[in-house]
């Protein structure tokens, strides 16, 4: 394709995740556009504690000429070298490939992987016609979420051994290693005023500055260019016949899945020092506790991982505290954020799935309903920030400068969406967590009984014809929020038990097609709202400030596609119309942003441009659930 790829191609985003916690990624065009764009990112305390060491390279071929391999971009806005005009052809499958075609027609293929047993990038080169090959890496060696500039403290000098190097440019953080079939010959530069743009974009700082020790060389003819990067001091040789072998190793490892979207599911399962989690998203998130429970349905579930479910769950387990399961453990040695009202009902349902798709043993049922029972007991009794079934069996929750809910943005001490008082979507949570506890105990028969009657009486707004968003606003008897939201699709779909049957039903689904529906997902508000934001873009306080005022997230299209489908009886032309009109946008979307993902976040305006991160565990996990609604496998 050369230099006619369409610009949305180069700069779609792939991922090669590590299962700890780290990963490399980076764009189809070469160029790091984001501070997080790396070939080794490793986690010291997965899945947290991650560092940005290897941030790319610069590479070029020589024949007659030199021909750029990488693409750079610096301040004010200069692009060189140019390697992205090269790009024939660029391929995720099995793992990220391309293909430059250089002037004189000499085909060079750059593979780049990641081997999940051993945390290892792997970068092979071939080229069809005999050239030299070489390669300087650019190191950062920092907190991922940061930025460096050149510094006399950085250490660049060099443990050399059969053409094999290791770099610690600082005491504190991890070693770098990279092992080569080539040779190293020790060069120290600063590369300075390296930009990225979408950092730009997001208001974050967005020059940095990276040190490259020294340049690798390789003569390519019969045999492959081989690069692995990890972190730690071991300098081994044997390294392209080690390489073939983890090569040949990864790739029987991936085609057991049964499709590319089961394998980019596992790409979101981590180990964390007490068993498994799920990572939220890529690049900046870590594992939180609502983003882990609804993601796990589709993303684990869904796709038969029972026993990594088992895991996860069982691991969680042991979090509850007063009644609750953690929203986040932070990216420190910090203890966990018991900050969600609905993270712990979350876990119920997914407790609930998983016991009904495993026949566990004794001991994890057990396990995991005490966890459920501590969690409903908690909310029932009355726990932290006002979190307690009021005397109509309905979940209040919330104080003035802590988020709760899902529509969580927060700027200082300014909450966006507050959301205090009974929001509906924690009704029908709650609703369904007394449904499941239920099966084994009649403890909460009557508080069942009594919230439901509650939710049926005070919810219906008559004037949409859908629900209310809150009821006792502020916690004020009688205020009520009407504004016209997504969280009043879970009453209907999205949960194992439905609030609304019938008509009420059909009439909130309708509401919601009506206002809210988008390509990517559904609005977070009405268009007709004054307080609507239709653009999800800026820094962080006009992104904030329109998270959930109007952005568009795709992680609701499968609670508005299962609800969708109730209220039509799933019968064969819903679920053909919905495969048409639902699921056609969300799987060409797989090739636009984060390829073979979803993002996090779109527009609430057309034409609905991604935004946020662009691999997020619950978008992609609904996106695989939306399948199972429609019967697209």
């Amino acid at each position: 394709m050369g230099s006619a790829m369409p610009i949305e191609c180069l700069t779609a985003e792939w991922l090669e995740a590590d299962g700890q916690g780290g990963f490399a990624s980076g764009t189809v065009s070469g160029e790091r556009t984001r501070r997080y764009h790396a070939l080794l990112l490793t986690a010291t305390m997965p899945p947290t504690g991650r560092v940005t060491l290897v941030n790319g390279i610069e590479a070029w071929v020589e024949t007659d000429q030199r021909h750029p391999l990488s693409t750079q971009r610096y301040t004010p806005d200069v692009v060189f070298p140019e390697g992205y005009r090269l790009i024939e052809r660029f391929a995720t499958e099995p793992w990220p490939s391309w293909i430059y075609r250089l002037p004189d027609g000499i085909a060079v293929t750059q593979e780049i992987l990641v081997h999940r047993a051993t945390q290892t990038t792997i970068v092979r080169w071939h080229a069809d016609v005999a050239c030299r090959l070489i390669v300087r890496l650019l190191l950062s060696v920092r907190d991922y979420h940061s930025i460096t500039r050149e510094n006399s403290e950085a250490d660049l000098r060099a443990t050399v051994c059969h053409g094999n190097a290791t770099w610690q440019p600082y005491p504190s953080l991890p070693p770098v290693a990279a092992l080569t079939n080539g040779t190293y010959r020790h060069a120290p530069e600063w590369y300075r005023n390296f930009l990225y743009t979408e950092e730009r974009s997001r208001g974050l700082d967005h020059v940095e500055d990276l040190a490259s020790p020294g340049e690798f060389t390789w003569d390519l003819d019969a045999n492959d260019a081989v690069l692995l990067l990890r972190a730690g001091d071991d300098i081994s040789d044997e390294v392209a016949e080690h390489a073939a072998s983890l090569m040949a190793a990864e790739r029987l490892e991936r085609g057991r899945f049964p499709s590319r979207l089961e394998r980019a599911a596992d790409q979101y399962l981590v180990a964390r020092s007490t068993g498994r989690t799920l990572i939220a998203g890529y690049p900046w998130f870590t594992d939180w506790g609502r983003d882990t429970f609804i993601a796990m349905r589709g993303l684990i579930l869904a796709t038969g991982r029972l026993e990594a479910a088992e895991a996860i769950l069982l691991a969680w387990a042991d979090t509850v505290s007063e009644g609750m399961l953690p929203n986040r453990f932070p990216d420190t040695t910090a203890s966990p954020e018991y900050n969600s009202v609905d993270a712990s009902l979350w876990f119920i349902v997914a407790v609930h799935e998983f016991l009904a798709a495993r026949d566990a043993s004794p001991a994890t049922q057990s396990r995991l309903r005490e966890a459920v029972d501590a969690v409903v007991e908690g909310y029932a009794r009355g726990t932290r920030y006002g979190i307690q079934a009021d005397t109509d069996g309905l979940i209040a929750a919330g104080v003035p400068g802590v988020q709760l809910t899902w529509m969580d943005a927060k700027l200082g001490d300014d909450v966006i969406t507050p959301r205090i008082g009974k929001p509906v979507e924690i009704q029908a949570l709650w609703l369904n967590a007394l449904q499941i506890v239920a099966a084994w105990s009649d403890r909460y028969t009557d508080l069942a009984a009594r919230a439901h009657a509650a939710f049926m009486r005070r919810f219906p707004n008559p004037a949409t014809g859908g629900l209310y968003d809150v009821i006792d606003a502020d916690h004020v008897a009688g205020a009520i929020d009407p504004s016209v939201r997504p969280n009043q699709i879970l009453a209907v779909g999205g949960l194992p038990f439905p609030v609304l049957q019938g008509a009420s039903a059909r009439s909130v689904v309708d509401l919601v097609e009506a206002t809210l529906v988008t390509p990517l997902g559904l609005r977070t508000l009405s268009p007709d709202d004054p307080a609507y934001i239709g653009i999800f873009h800026g820094d962080a306080y006009h992104r904030d400030h329109a998270y959930h005022q109007g952005t568009a997230w795709p992680w609701l299209a499968g609670p508005f596609v299962d609800a969708w489908l109730r209220v039509r009886g799933r019968t064969g032309a819903a679920k053909a119309e919905a495969r048409q009109r639902f699921l056609a946008p969300l799987t060409r979307h797989l090739q636009v942003a984060g390829l073979g993902h979803v993002s996090e976040v779109a527009d609430g305006d057309p034409p609905h441009l991604p935004g946020g991160c662009p691999f997020q565990a619950w978008s992609l996990g609904e996106l695989i659930r939306i399948r199972r609604f429609v019967d697209a496998d």
